[in-house]
């Protein structure tokens, strides 16, 4: 099981009030939450290895020279991204409490979750789940390896296991095509601009028809037809995008990580550690019921 830890701390910020705070007046609400949601997930679907994925970099660079666009709406003006300071707080409490208590996490400079996630669903040789509420890693779905995402947009009462027969039905699409439809819609989330004028129907008899963009653009300059109507002038149009967005929609599986331990914890690697931090942190039950999880699983 691989852990879009920001995907799921953001989550876990929004959905549980502010009022929780450590006797200090620091908000743990992210950190309780979190900690909530990794109790569940163990106990519901049994990963015999757990890994923490984070972000190293949340706007890589690589990905802003080919797309400078990206991710810009969420910048502060130093290049951080715009986190809330009550969330911001919390992200050295999780780091802490998910290392003291032996959660493994994986990290690469220059790299998004997203990159570490691809890269270590591709290395891996047993399945794997991948819990976020991205559905840009819809892309990593693969049924013959097993790889499919434990989807969690509607909350873990919801959780929703994605793979490719879900995601043909969802966009009428092939189960792995997802980063060129992404490619070809857009993200404004993101700051992809997509190609003017084709929506998530075209973008999706595009990738039909061809399959991936780098096929579309061969089409084109083989003077091919088999292009929805319209479709065709703006690919034209659109073609420095679509050559440059690839890298930015594409998840890394390259990332200089390797898939090696996280087995769950039986015990907290610290246990001092992890006592200090829930009495600093007033973690109670949030915390009890993590490594009671951990320390429960076969």
């Amino acid at each position: 099981m691989l852990l879009d830890a920001a995907s799921m701390y953001f989550r876990a910020f929004y959905g549980v009030p502010q009022s929780m705070t450590a006797p200090d007046g620091t908000p743990v609400n992210a950190v309780k939450g979190l900690l909530d949601m990794i109790a569940r997930l163990v106990r519901a679907r049994h990963p015999a290895r757990l890994i923490a994925c984070m972000d190293a970099s949340w706007r890589p660079a690589f990905r802003v020279a080919a797309v400078p666009s990206y991710k810009t709406h969420r910048a502060n003006p130093d290049g951080s991204e715009q986190v809330p300071d009550a969330l911001n707080v919390q992200l050295p409490i999780i780091v802490d409490v998910l290392s003291a208590a032996g959660i493994m996490m994986s990290w690469a400079d220059g790299y998004e979750a997203d990159d570490i996630m691809g890269t270590l669903a591709a290395q891996a040789s047993e399945p794997v789940e991948i819990v976020t509420g991205d559905r840009d890693l819809f892309q990593l779905v693969d049924d013959e390896r097993g790889v499919r995402i434990a989807y969690i947009a509607r909350g873990l009462a919801n959780l929703e296991l994605v793979d490719e027969a879900a995601v043909t039905a969802k966009y009428q699409i092939p189960g792995r095509s997802y980063a060129a439809f992404a490619a070809l819609r857009g993200d404004p989330s993101d700051g992809l601009p997509g190609v003017p004028g084709v929506g998530e129907k075209t973008a999706a008899a595009l990738v039909r028809a061809f399959g991936s963009i780098e096929a579309m653009l061969a089409a084109i300059d083989a003077g091919h037809g088999g292009f929805p109507a319209g479709s065709r002038a703006k690919l034209v149009a659109a073609r420095p995008y679509l050559e440059a967005a690839m890298p930015v929609v594409r998840v890394a599986t390259d990332a200089p990580v390797k898939i090696t331990g996280g087995e769950l914890p039986s015990v907290p690697a610290d246990p001092a550690r992890i006592a200090d931090l829930d009495q600093r942190w007033d973690l109670g039950s949030s915390l009890g019921r993590a490594l009671s999880a951990l320390a429960a699983a076969p």
